[in-house]
């Protein structure tokens, strides 16, 4: 714009000097109107509107000035602005940029990671000497380091822990790490989510055969426990009869018997005479016949 401007003051002056030497009024006006397009290139080229959510970097003949906030600023002609954004920009690991990760036994997992961040207003003349520019600063120094970081912290983990149980300490410690590395950059690291973890398809292999051993060893549990409980009940109604026959052993004396003897052949004595041996095992038992029904 600057050059343009020196352009438009050149074509005034020799516009005025056509007009002045052929007195000539269309000529002299050409020269007013170029003086003041010149005028106003001029005036646009030291002024840099930043926008709102920006910061500017100004750089003049290859020096850096300070950072310019939102807003009209005055310039030198010959200074460029690179600017940057305040607001939070995604930085998706996903899709080809999944992050290949392995756990501390080996096994290999895919981790999609999301991460969040934003450039520190008064941190952006470090950050622009760094990387050069927004696109830049994601490619160079919040890629690779989140990348770097969520490597590190699941090779801490087992695979279980990684993709299930573990879950939530991983995002946790992979945004504290990660923050903590940007951070001192002049970079603010607002969230870090870790979407999805899949394990590899050879993973999957190791844990589809865990889960059936797992299972096969869970079914030969129950059974054993099944055959000690069957075993159980048989020897506590073993033990339960065998009590029952040592009480009746020692309650049943001769005497208990012989009573036992008597009653019945009394009761079958009253319906029909009946013949037998009396009760009891001396020398002098000889058969008898009872007749109940004759007083």
């Amino acid at each position: 714009m600057f050059v343009i401007a020196i352009l438009l003051v050149i074509a005034a002056v020799v516009l005025w000097l056509v007009g002045r030497s052929q007195d000539s009024t269309g000529f002299k006006m050409g020269a007013v109107g170029a003086l003041v397009a010149g005028a106003f290139s001029a005036i646009v080229s030291m002024t840099y509107v930043v926008s709102a959510y920006e910061v500017g970097v100004p750089v003049a003949f290859g020096k850096v000035g300070s950072p310019m906030t939102s807003g009209m600023h005055v310039k030198s002609p010959f200074t460029d602005v690179t600017t940057f954004s305040t607001r939070p920009v995604d930085l998706n690991l996903s899709d080809k940029d999944v992050v290949e990760v392995r756990s501390s036994q080996g096994g290999v997992m895919y981790a999609e990671v999301t991460v969040k961040w934003a450039v520190v207003p008064s941190k952006a003349v470090e950050l622009y000497k760094l990387a050069g520019s927004e696109d830049a600063i994601q490619q160079r120094l919040v890629y690779p380091d989140s990348r770097e970081i969520v490597r590190n912290v699941f090779a801490r983990y087992t695979s279980e822990q990684g993709y299930a149980s573990d879950r939530e300490k991983i995002n946790a410690e992979i945004a504290k790490l990660v923050t903590e590395r940007l951070e001192p950059r002049g970079i603010v690291v607002t969230t870090v989510n870790l979407r999805n973890v899949k394990p590899s398809d050879a993973l999957q292999g190791q844990i589809d055969r865990k889960i059936q051993q797992q299972q096969a060893t869970e079914r030969a549990l129950e059974a054993a426990r099944t055959a000690k409980a069957e075993s159980d009940r048989r020897r506590i109604e073993a033990e339960g009869i065998a009590r029952a026959n040592k009480i009746l052993n020692d309650s049943l004396t001769d005497k208990v018997l012989a009573n036992q003897c008597i009653d019945a052949f009394k009761e079958a004595a009253a319906k029909n005479p009946v013949y037998a041996v009396p009760c009891g095992s001396g020398a002098g038992s000889t058969p008898v016949i009872v007749d109940g029904s004759k007083r």
